[in-house]
């Protein structure tokens, strides 16, 4: 899931509040404008909390942030074949420290599966460095897109005769069960298609209902489509 909220514990002396609260204002003020477009109802607050027992040594404090900020989050390759389509990217996606262990997962995504690693062994040696013990694991395989698709042929047919539009047809580099399928059987047809779904993967996930019976009655016209092997 992505998560929509995250939390720091800072401590520091009474003599540094001042400064502190000051600065993290004019920082928020940054962020905020920078991420206007993208996240508009951004909330950053600063509250008051106890001293915590221990604290952690402030090397590897230094350690900690330098790897976050080196380790690519994001996109990291676009598509030469289609347009606007990403290839690679890499998500920061939790940082955990309790118990004296810091814990980083990312989920790193290509449909290109020799990218994938390419990006995946550059995280590595990002956290390496910083004296992190790295696993790779997880894995999903790449689904390289297939325009020339016989079934996407069929799926856009039925769905132009049956609702009087074109569809949207697009590609994803996300991690998708059609990876698995592909690797396990190469010569299989593929293409991936449901209901229209928002939020995906946040705690506000939901799908359209109205959307359902649409899929189901285009999954029954491709379904009756399919060529004899």
């Amino acid at each position: 899931a992505i998560p929509r909220e995250s939390m720091a514990l800072i401590v520091l002396p009474d003599s540094r509040k001042t400064a502190f609260e000051s600065g993290v204002k004019e920082w928020v003020q940054t962020i905020r404008t920078e991420l206007a477009i993208t996240e508009p109802d951004l909330r950053i607050d600063l509250k008051p909390a106890p001293s915590p027992a221990k604290m952690m040594d402030g090397d590897w404090q230094n350690k900690l942030v330098k790897a976050i900020y080196a380790a690519h989050n994001g996109v990291y390759a676009m598509n030469t074949a289609i347009p606007d389509l990403v290839e690679t990217s890499n998500n920061i996606a939790r940082v955990k420290v309790n118990g004296g262990q810091i814990k980083i997962g990312c989920l790193t995504r290509s449909s290109v599966n020799s990218a994938k690693m390419d990006l995946a062994h550059a995280l590595k040696s990002v956290f390496e460095l910083a004296g992190f013990t790295v696993t790779l694991d997880g894995s999903y395989p790449g689904w390289t897109p297939n325009p020339d698709s016989a079934i996407l042929k069929i799926a856009i047919a039925q769905y132009e005769q049956l609702f009087k539009a074109s569809p949207e047809v697009v590609a994803c580099h996300a991690g998708l069960e059609c990876g698995i399928l592909g690797r396990n059987y190469p010569e299989m047809d593929m293409i991936s298609f449901g209901p229209t779904i928002k939020g995906a993967h946040s705690p506000d996930e939901r799908v359209s209902i109205s959307s359902v019976q649409k899929f189901w009655i285009l999954l029954k016209a491709i379904l009756c489509e399919i060529p004899e092997i």
